[in-house]
């Protein structure tokens, strides 16, 4: 892709977030970690670079450094934090130690020549020890902070530029601008990143790939699975056989609602219920990996079966979009460490039988919701919430028992219920506040005594998780009404037969992820 960006990863917990906001630019961006093959970055054809911060300095030993096919590709550069000082590093300038560690909050001063950024004082998120002390040679110094004498830098001959802040987070307003002056001014891409032509990329892709075969989608009722379905079936039309599998480990309602979603969609749509398949396959694990899996070797051989039956379909399609792939640590994107498998990139079989197509394999959620507003799909569909792969069984902590999962499923839908009732769910929700992102329940392996009706029981916890979040690569804890909270507590320990106490979440991603499990 002759008009994307490559973010090269230096360890930055920012990292994926400076891709997401090129994307908001309307230019695509994609991470690759700073010392992955050199042909698998060229490949994309990059108009520029972005050099993300990282934890070390740039004389530790083993520091990452900047390859050197970036300075000499005659691209544009830019440095951020981190990336600035490996610039400055590696083109004969001097980093230093800090007088002062400088960490939050601070002001900038850009000056009239700058081609990142407006002049005047500026509002910015420091988060670093070292900084420059001598600029390499060509730099001029374009904006300085109290404790940052050179706070960013620029060479417009070669089109090199670096800052010591951080422009892709939220607490440096101008930031988003600041990236797309880069992006599209510097390095002169089009911002064409769209749904359409997402759209039309991936239907070309997929007809050239398919040829005249055959092909099946794996549906799981989710926002992902249900978007990369409908997008297959615009490629290859009456060749698509859609298939929903009823594993047990849905939300309440969950296989009424699929099903008259997709019943029209594709020339074939078949729903196999392999409940039992799954709790018994299920059967004593409690390891969340290993659920994983399970989940996953499952649903292929499902999935095989059901393939069977329809000549044998060469392809299979999955909803597997961007974030998974870099919690999975997938290869070929990603030198982050692994954080959980996701069943459809981790949790795959050896001997799989299908060639996957993932056409939502490089897309963030809400990327993924406009795709599918874009195709046509119905609101209540595209807006539901998410929910993983393995389903229940990584919400239900310790064994999965189909007891068990009657009773997450019922907090479950309480929560949902009380949520959409006060507005907080879905795409028009918000009003005065922000809209829940994602939203459920938990069940936990743990007992607790409680007292009702002047008995003593000793029954299960239910805890509840709330975030909010743009594009779940990071997520806040929802600030829910306390009423609401009451309410919903209330209502599940009395209706739901086994729970005698709720707690709610109030972790935000990072340190924790959305999930339990």
């Amino acid at each position: 892709m002759k008009n994307g960006i490559v973010v090269l990863d230096f360890g930055s917990q920012y990292s994926q977030i400076i891709v997401r906001k090129v994307r908001e630019a309307q230019v695509y961006c994609e991470l690759f970690p700073w010392d992955a093959p050199e042909s698998d970055v060229k490949a994309l054809e990059p108009a520029g670079y972005i050099l993300s911060g990282g934890p070390e300095s740039v004389y530790a030993p083993g520091a990452p450094f900047i390859p050197e096919y970036v300075l000499q590709s005659g691209r544009p550069v830019l440095g951020i934090c981190y990336g600035m000082q490996a610039l400055t590093h590696a083109l004969g300038g001097r980093v230093a130690a800090g007088q002062q560690r400088e960490f939050g909050p601070a002001e900038i001063v850009v000056s009239e020549n700058s081609q990142l950024m407006p002049p005047g004082t500026h509002p910015v998120w420091m988060s670093h020890g070292d900084r420059i002390e001598r600029l390499p040679e060509g730099f001029f110094t374009s904006a300085s902070s109290a404790n940052s004498p050179v706070a960013a830098m620029e060479d417009p001959r070669r089109r090199y530029y670096g800052v010591q802040f951080h422009p892709e987070v939220h607490h440096t307003p101008g930031g988003k601008e600041m990236l797309r002056r880069f992006v599209i001014q510097i390095c002169g891409c089009q911002p064409d990143w769209t749904p359409a032509s997402i759209i039309a990329r991936a239907v070309e892709e997929i007809r050239a790939r398919t040829g005249g075969e055959r092909v099946l989608a794996g549906l799981s009722g989710g926002v992902d699975s249900s978007v990369a379905t409908a997008l297959v079936h615009r490629a290859v039309g009456e060749r698509l056989t859609a298939v929903f599998v009823d594993n047990g480990l849905l939300r309440k309602g969950e296989r009424e609602q699929v099903e008259a979603a997709f019943s029209g969609l594709a020339h074939g749509f078949v729903i196999s219920d392999a409940r039992q398949t799954f709790l018994s396959a299920l059967a004593g694990v409690t390891d969340p990996e290993q659920k994983r899996r399970v989940i996953g070797e499952t649903f292929i051989r499902v999935f095989e079966a059901e393939a069977r039956k329809a000549d044998s379909p060469r392809f299979l399609v999955q909803g597997t979009i961007y974030p998974d792939v870099i919690e999975s640590r997938a290869p070929e994107r990603s030198s982050a460490h692994k954080i959980k498998s996701h069943h459809n990139v981790g949790g795959l079989p050896e001997d799989l039988s299908f060639e996957l197509i993932e056409p939502l394999r490089y897309l963030f959620k809400d990327e993924v919701r406009a795709v599918g507003e874009a195709l046509g799909l119905p609101e209540e569909l595209v807006w539901r919430q998410p929910f993983p792969g393995p389903g229940l069984a990584v919400r239900c902590l310790g064994e999965v028992t189909a007891g068990r999962l009657d009773i997450l499923r019922g907090a479950d839908a309480i929560f949902t219920e009380e949520l959409t009732r006060a507005g907080l769910l879905g795409k028009r929700a918000g009003g005065g506040g922000a809209r829940v992102a994602q939203a459920f329940a938990v069940l936990l392996p743990v007992s607790t005594v409680g007292v009702m009706g002047d008995q003593r029981t000793y029954q299960q916890v239910a805890a509840l998780r709330a975030v909010v979040s743009d594009d779940f690569m990071t997520a806040d804890w929802a600030r829910l009404p306390d009423e609401l909270l009451a309410r919903v507590a209330n209502r599940i320990v009395n209706e739901v037969r086994g729970i005698n106490r709720v707690v709610y979440d109030i972790t935000s991603k990072p340190p924790a992820t959305i999930e339990w499990e």
